[in-house]
């Protein structure tokens, strides 16, 4: 299963509790083979300053239902995963 934009997932915070969060987009990263995903607060009003949240993703093999994000670690990475988010926000606001 590929998230799709505006899905809905939950995400547990470090301490246990489950947030539900709106999918904007995800993305592949050829070089890397490595996929993202840009995620907002679902409760969050339309008004308010937007907070995204970034992750890295695998799929799991037997549930494709089931994510495992990981946290975005490098600055490298930081700084590539900015730059896409970037662009495709740009490039969402100019259509």
């Amino acid at each position: 299963m590929a998230l799709e934009e505006n899905e809905r997932i939950i995400i547990p915070d470090e301490n246990g509790e489950e947030h539900l969060f709106e999918v904007l987009f995800t993305f592949d990263v050829d070089k890397t083979g490595n996929s993202y995903v840009a995620v907002v607060p679902a409760e969050q009003k339309e008004d308010e300053e937007v907070e995204v949240y970034a992750f890295r993703y695998e799929e799991q093999e037997k549930n494709e239902d089931d994510l495992s994000l990981f946290p975005i670690d490098s600055d490298e990475e930081w700084e590539m995963v900015e730059e896409v988010l970037h662009t495709l926000i740009d490039e969402e606001n100019n259509e």
